[in-house]
Parts: C-alpha cells; sequence; structure tokens
C-alpha cells in the first residue's frame, strides 16, 4: 500500500497535533487538493490553504510573510513544505509563526512527516497481509466443494507466496488467557513453526490454525509452542495435531482431525497439553456416531457401574485395560496402582455390570462404551 493513501485526516490531526505539542507551534497539514485534514486549530479543518497550490505544484517548500498571508485565502505567516512520498507530493505541512523562526524547523517538521506516513503505510501493509492470511485459513477450515472452488483457495494461497500442492499438516491451537495482543500471539507461533512454507492465522478469538509443510517433528514443537505461550504470556495453550494433507481438501481434512484431536484429547486426558490425532482414531470413531445412538450404546453398555460414585476411576480403570492390551502388569504401571489393586477393581467391575472384562471382546465394548460416555 502507497504512503499516499494513509494520509487520512484522522491519521494527519494526530500528527499536527503531536509536532505541535513537540514543537510549540501551530501545524497545519493539507491533502494533495491543499484542503486542511489536519491541524491544531480544529476551526481551519475543511477550508483551503491557498499557498499550498504552488507548494504542491512546485515541491518546493515556501514561506510567507505578513503581509503575503493576508494576500492568500486560509493562510497565515510561516512555512509551507511539500510532504514527498516516492517521487510524488501527496500533501503539505505548514508551521505558523515568524518566517525566520519556523524555517529552521521546517526540514525536520517535514521529514519527520514523512517517517510517520511511511511507517503508518508498513503498517496497514502488514494488516492487510495478516488480514489475508486470517482470511485464508478460515477458508481451508470451512471449506465446502459446494461453495468454493478449491482452485479459488489456492489462488489466495499462492497471493501470499504459498505453494498450495505441498503436503501439509494442520496444528490447532487453543489460548485461554484475555488482554494477549493476537500480533503478538502469533509472532510467537511463527518462531516455533519458522519454515518459509509454513502458515498461521487466527481463527476465531483464542483459537489459531496453522498449516505446516511436512508433518515430521510436529509432536515436539506443539510441547515447546505450548510452554513458550505459558513462559512469555502467561496464558494456557492446547493444540491438537491432524495428518498431513495435500491440497485445499487434505488440509481442510488435516484441520478436521486436528479440532477434533483438541476436542476429544482434554476429555480423554485432562492433564495433557499435546494432542495427535494418529493416537485418537479409535475416540474420532466412536464420536462420529449419531449422538443419540452413542448415548444408548453406553447407557446399556455401562448400566450398573455409572451411576456409582467411583465411575470416573471405574471409566479410567477400562480405558487402561483395553489400551494397555488387557495385561495386567502394562495397566497397572500406567494407573500407577498395585496389581492386586487392579485385580480388585476388574472383579468389582465384573459383579457390578454382569460382564466380564477379561474377556477381550467384551473389554473392548466397555471400552467404547466409556470413550463414548467421555465424549
Amino acid at each position: 500500500m502507497a504512503a499516499a493513501d494513509v494520509l487520512t485526516p484522522a491519521l494527519a490531526q494526530e500528527i499536527a497535533c503531536d509536532i505541535g505539542r513537540i514543537t510549540g507551534f501551530n501545524v497545519l497539514i493539507t491533502d494533495r487538493e491543499a484542503v486542511v485534514i489536519g491541524c491544531g486549530d480544529t476551526g481551519r479543518l475543511g477550508t483551503v490553504h491557498e499557498a499550498s497550490y504552488e507548494v504542491l505544484r512546485t515541491r518546493r517548500p515556501a514561506t510567507h510573510t505578513a503581509e503575503q498571508a493576508g494576500r492568500l485565502r486560509g493562510v497565515l505567516p510561516g512555512t509551507s513544505l511539500p510532504i514527498i512520498v516516492g517521487a510524488e507530493a501527496v500533501g503539505t505541512v505548514c508551521l505558523t509563526g515568524e518566517p525566520e523562526e519556523v524555517r529552521r524547523f521546517g526540514l525536520v517538521v517535514q521529514r519527520q512527516t514523512e517517517i510517520l506516513l511511511e511507517e503508518a503505510a508498513l503498517l496497514r501493509s502488514r494488516l492487510l497481509h495478516e488480514r489475508a492470511v486470517d482470511d485464508c485459513v478460515r477458508d481451508i477450515a470451512l471449506y465446502d466443494p459446494d461453495v468454493v472452488d478449491a482452485e479459488t483457495v489456492e489462488a489466495r494461497l499462492g497471493e501470499l507466496g504459498v505453494d498450495p500442492g505441498r503436503p501439509r499438516a494442520a496444528v490447532v491451537l487453543d489460548v485461554r488467557a484475555g488482554g494477549v495482543s493476537r500480533l503478538s500471539l502469533l509472532r510467537t507461533v511463527r518462531e516455533v513453526f519458522d519454515g518459509g512454507q509454513d502458515v498461521a492465522g487466527e481463527l476465531a478469538a483464542g483459537r489459531y490454525l496453522v498449516l505446516r509443510a511436512g508433518g515430521a517433528g510436529l509432536v515436539g514443537r506443539c510441547h515447546a509452542l505450548v510452554e513458550r505461550v505459558a513462559e512469555r504470556h502467561g496464558a494456557d495453550a492446547w493444540a491438537g495435531i491432524g495428518e498431513p494433507g495435500r491440497g485445499i481438501t487434505g488440509m481442510h481434512d488435516s484441520y478436521r482431525d486436528a479440532a477434533l484431536a483438541l476436542r476429544a484429547g482434554p476429555r480423554l486426558d485432562p492433564d495433557g497439553r499435546v494432542f495427535d490425532v494418529t493416537e485418537l482414531r479409535v475416540p474420532q470413531l466412536v464420536a462420529s456416531v449419531v449422538r443419540q445412538e452413542r448415548a444408548r450404546y453406553a447407557a446399556v453398555l455401562l448400566a450398573g457401574v455409572r451411576e456409582r460414585e467411583d465411575w470416573p476411576v471405574t471409566r479410567e480403570t477400562l480405558i487402561a485395560w483395553a489400551e494397555c492390551g488387557f495385561r495386567l502388569v502394562r495397566t497397572a504401571e500406567r494407573l500407577a496402582i498395585h496389581r492386586n489393586t487392579l485385580l480388585y477393581r476388574l472383579a468389582r467391575i465384573e459383579e457390578l455390570s454382569g460382564r466380564g472384562v477379561r474377556e477381550p471382546r467384551t473389554a473392548m465394548a466397555l471400552y467404547l462404551a466409556c470413550l463414548a460416555d467421555a465424549l
């Protein structure tokens, strides 16, 4: 974006007031039509500063004595200087006062105004780029082939310098903290995911999507990111990881997997912070079942045990029993309990449910019921 487009009345007024406060002079800024758009004397806003016509035409400073100013419309004694951006005069900056006195400050004020405009243009350009990235990751997250062509989204990625054909794995990050700047948080995300073809943007307040080119080492990077967010921003964060996918459809599917991992993971492992969908494929399958059918299945299989106060412990035991391959030692180690304690729990579950949890088929059915309950 050109700096000329950034010289808005709001910015001109801010610059005029700030520079006026620093220098002690009344500062006036016009647009390229010599109309006053910034001034410490707000009564002059919207008027024409006639002396600026010649300054804009010649791109050279001019001074005006009291006698000269009296012959021009909207002009007071002082100096007027062009605001040059590139090779174009986009406006003027004028200081009111004795010409000999204000001339000394003229060039400094002129250059300072140009620098502020250039910085504003860079900031505006950056914000527009960030908005384009956010729009692009949202397009992928919400992608529906019946609504938008994949080629359209690919073209937007191409405009950002991203190769849409490379396989990418989605990482969805949830951050819970108030007052954290989104740009500051995104800067942290991009420090961890620093590949030239990685894309990171905001989906919604507190939720971010990273499209990582390649999927190697994702779990380690996500742990590093969660820790860095806590250290730098004092915020709690959780990350879900999808499997790599190619093209818009593949990236969308990876996003859905990552979002599901982030949704299901904390319910199954409340102490976890990073959840890889490759470890959650069975819960994913259970979660895909219609809610009413899932609830009915859990109610039938878990009758007699789910109503008890110790149900959370029982559910944890049944899940660990299945995921440890129905092995007593491994299950006891995972639960951090004695082998005899595990044997007692299993016997108690069999007694209450009337189902043989030592039978793998029955135990697997109970395992799925526990997942359905947790989800």
